[in-house]
């Protein structure tokens, strides 16, 4: 079997598993933001926390929540990594710089999980799984929250009540992200992950000297890693190491997860909508741009180009022969795509185009389908856009699931779509304009190019993917990427809840003949081309100095 045969079959077991999942899962889903009772365990967590999970709460105060919780967490993790050298099951490593502390900080309550140090030779257990691995789950729950509480913005009317944060903070946690963990880790060990929480350790002699490696509850960390699309590796190497990611069918297992939970929201949006019809041209936009990219990709790192080429079967430099090309392309694209950042290869070796499509996929917004909450808000913000220049051809008052698109809604949508594009160019540019940045660089011209823009398109696109060339431990990079993560992560926040809490209180407006339909294919088609569109225009100046440049000139 051709390793092109077998990479199609991959990717046909890929879909199947997902359509699977996708109405069980997103009806459950559904079903635990929609409940008004409380289990027990969660009553004790809002009883320690003093919440009241039955009031309702206005877009200023759900807001006020979440940048409340996660400034807690980002001090919380700040200080666990400063006092780790006190701390017991450190391994004896040392405490971590206060830069390289407040990056990381930042990184894992952002939802991004960049990493500019080596897991395994920084963090010890109590680091690792009482502070990386909790902020997997919470800033994962975060997102979902915030992408519900735009859903019950088109939901209801006449009211600006968007629920409860600290109820669904507890919800996505206690009721979906930890019961799919439990069961995704017995999957991982299964398959050869390892889960312990041994020391350092001799494995050998490598290259004259002694190896040592250490242990760890990696499964567990690399099921929520995966599932929340966070991506931190336990190891450096991050899901290219072994012990994460043993095999193939892990690794298509791990694709599954990044995955799974993104496109569920669609259908669990359908349902709180009240039209299912709603959430399937919303998954068709994503559908289409993910199995585009992966297509394209597959194709890219195939095509023969050369002796070396021929004989390899495709681009298979930095890539596991574990996983080959289409285990790594598959990966790759899933990756990006979302806000997970794991990676299975290094993104700096695949070639220019390949290198170009992983950063594409993030630049879109990582909307198709995104991270875990913050793809379908993202998605819905686009579907706004769309919307409204739909009634600008017709001369129509633009309308979305029976609520009016006017001044407010449209100018909270364009300050959404802005942010990320501001941070990736303009911390891009000021680091290329300075020369201390600039050293960090490993390759020169349109390479070295877009290791600056893929590192500030990562950060500020809360993806935490490395193009595993530039030397990001510097206080340069440690602080200016930290900053630009914070503000991708919640200044659109700010945004996509003032929409919300705009959209509730606005009287439902009946459908007409001159109605768009907005769950027809016709609509999907719109989205996708007025993402693609929005997207060309804010960064192919930049992807044509780096990528682009580069892929041409092979």
């Amino acid at each position: 079997m051709s390793s092109q045969v077998a990479g199609l079959l991959q990717l046909i077991a890929l879909i199947a598993a997902l359509a699977l999942a996708y109405r069980p899962l997103g009806d459950y889903m559904a079903g635990v933001y929609s409940s008004e009772k409380n289990y027990r365990p969660e009553k004790w967590i809002y009883k320690a926390i003093g919440a009241h999970p039955a009031a309702e709460m206005r877009w200023p105060a759900y807001l006020r929540g979440v940048l409340a919780f996660s400034a807690v967490s980002v001090l919380f993790l700040y200080l666990m990594q400063r006092v780790q050298g006190s701390l017991p099951g450190s391994l004896g490593f040392s405490s971590i710089d206060p830069d390289q502390a407040f990056n990381t900080a930042a990184s894992f309550v952002a939802n991004t999980n960049w990493q500019s140090y080596y897991g395994e030779q920084a963090m010890g257990h109590v680091v690792q799984t009482g502070g990386l691995a909790v902020q997997n789950f919470l800033s994962a729950a975060v997102g979902m929250a915030v992408a519900v509480a735009l859903v019950r913005g088109f939901a209801r009317s006449r009211t600006g009540e968007l629920g409860n944060f600290w109820a669904d903070l507890v919800r996505g946690t206690v009721r979906i992200l930890i019961p799919i963990s439990v069961i995704g880790a017995i999957v991982l060990v299964a398959c050869g992950a390892i889960q312990n929480f041994s020391g350092i350790h001799q494995v050998g002699q490598f290259m004259g000297g002694t190896q040592e490696w250490n242990g760890g509850a990696v499964a567990s960390q690399e099921v929520i890693k995966e599932l929340g699309t966070n991506g931190g590796g336990y190891f450096n190497a991050n899901s290219a190491h072994p012990f994460e990611n043993p095999n193939p069918l892990s690794n298509l297992f791990e694709i599954f997860l990044i995955l799974l939970i993104p496109f569920a929201l669609t259908r669990t949006f359908g349902r709180m909508v009240g039209s299912l019809k709603q959430g399937y041209a919303i998954l068709g936009a994503m559908a289409v741009i993910w199995i585009g990219f992966t297509a394209l990709m597959m194709w890219t790192e195939f095509a023969h180009r050369g002796p070396a080429f021929e004989i390899a079967g495709g681009a298979m430099e930095g890539k596991e022969t574990r996983f080959g090309i289409a285990g790594s392309s598959m990966f790759a694209v899933a990756t990006t795509l979302t806000s997970t950042g794991a990676v299975n290869s290094f993104h700096s070796s695949y070639t220019g185009f390949g290198g170009g499509i992983t950063m594409l996929g993030m630049q879109l917004g990582e909307i198709a389908p995104g991270g875990v909450g913050s793809g379908l808000y993202g998605m819905l913000i686009m579907a706004i856009i769309a919307v409204f220049i739909a009634g600008l051809m017709v001369g129509r008052t633009p309308e979305y699931l029976g609520k009016k698109i006017g001044t407010r809604q449209i100018k909270l949508a364009a300050c959404y779509i802005l942010v990320t594009p501001a941070l990736v160019l303009g911390f891009t540019a000021v680091a290329m304009a300075l020369p201390t940045p600039a050293d960090s660089m490993t390759n020169s011209g349109a390479h070295g190019f877009s290791e600056i823009l893929y590192a500030y398109t990562s950060g500020a696109n809360n993806n935490g993917s490395a193009f595993a060339g530039l030397n990001a431990d510097t206080q340069w990079f440690n602080t200016t990427i930290g900053i630009a993560m914070l503000l991708g992560r919640f200044l659109p926040m700010v945004f996509v809840l003032a929409l919300a809490g705009s959209l509730a209180e606005q009287k439902p407006v009946p459908e007409t003949a001159g109605t768009l339909r907005t769950d027809k294919p016709l609509y999907a088609g719109l989205l996708v081309g007025t993402i693609l569109i929005i997207t060309g225009l804010t960064y192919f100046p930049a992807l044509a100095l780096g990528p682009l440049a580069e892929g041409l000139a092979s």
